[in-house]
């Protein structure tokens, strides 16, 4: 099973679209920065930690905020 189930993330995000975008956007931010926000994070790679931060309300998308 992998982990964060889309079912959990589509329940904080509303759509898989915004989901992907929020995720990729946030993934090229931490390939940059490095600077993650889950203390013990299950994913190496970049967009699993964005999807943990999503799951963990670290990172919350406000709808029409083009800043995330």
């Amino acid at each position: 099973m992998l982990y964060p189930s889309i079912d959990k993330l589509t329940e904080k995000v509303d759509s898989k679209y915004v989901l992907v975008t929020v995720a990729a956007k946030r993934a090229r931010q931490l390939r940059e920065n490095n600077n993650v926000q889950v203390e013990k994070p299950k994913s190496k790679k970049f967009v699993g930690l964005a999807l943990e931060e999503i799951i963990n309300d670290q990172l919350i998308y406000i709808e029409g905020d083009s800043r995330q």
